[in-house]
């Protein structure tokens, strides 16, 4: 009986240094991310990486907040995992898919990205005129990267000549601690300056709030 009991003590003391060897092998448990911590890591575009920095740990957990609770941010990381490949099997169209579904909830990164992807032909066949409706919805949300490629479109003759003027006041009021980016919009102001009458630049540079 003694012998026995011994034995099963053997057993389980075993069997407990190796679920703590394999936990060690894993690492600590990875948290899940919240929203406000992966927008962020989505406008730095940094989430893809984040993910794969993760080992993986969190796809289940990315996958029901997409597909059953339908939060944009993570319809959006897990579109964008399925389009590249990212810790799922590659599946491009069901990738868009959802990040479509979460532009259509209102999240700026992706109607940003969409219209990128449209702009650029990434992924779906070049469309530029399809490109400006999510830049401008993108960019009147306050996305200053669709607010810029919004504006190298119209300069381009691309959109109609009703945009110049939000595309213009998105710029005007924008803020960037980023030179080169800063640069950039004084280029692109003044060239739908030049496009534009002076009465429309003046009611675009008035402020309705002053604080």
């Amino acid at each position: 009986m003694k012998l026995r009991i011994v034995a099963a003590s053997l057993i389980m003391a075993l069997s407990s240094s190796l679920s703590h060897a394999n936990l060690a092998d894993v690492g600590e448990p990875v948290p899940i991310y919240t929203e406000a911590e992966l927008i962020n890591l989505i406008e730095n575009n940094q989430h893809l990486e984040r993910v794969k920095a993760d080992k993986c740990q969190l796809v289940e957990d990315i996958v029901a907040r997409a597909t059953r609770i339908s939060l944009p941010s993570y319809e959006f990381l897990y579109g964008d995992m399925l389009a590249w490949g990212v810790c799922v099997p590659q599946d491009v169209e069901l990738g868009l898919y959802y990040m479509e579904n979460a532009a259509h909830q209102g999240l700026p990164a992706a109607l940003e990205q969409l219209g990128r992807y449209y702009s650029r032909g990434t992924l779906v066949q070049q469309d530029k005129e399809r490109a400006i409706p999510y830049l401008r919805e993108a960019a009147s949300m306050g996305n200053l990267s669709a607010s810029i490629h919004l504006a190298e479109l119209l300069l381009r003759d691309y959109g109609s000549p009703l945009d110049y003027e939000d595309a213009y006041r998105w710029l005007y009021n924008s803020v960037t601690a980023d030179q080169r980016q800063h640069r950039r919009i004084t280029v692109l102001r003044s060239g739908l300056e030049q496009r534009m009458p002076d009465n429309i630049i003046a009611r675009a540079k008035r402020r309705d709030v002053f604080w």
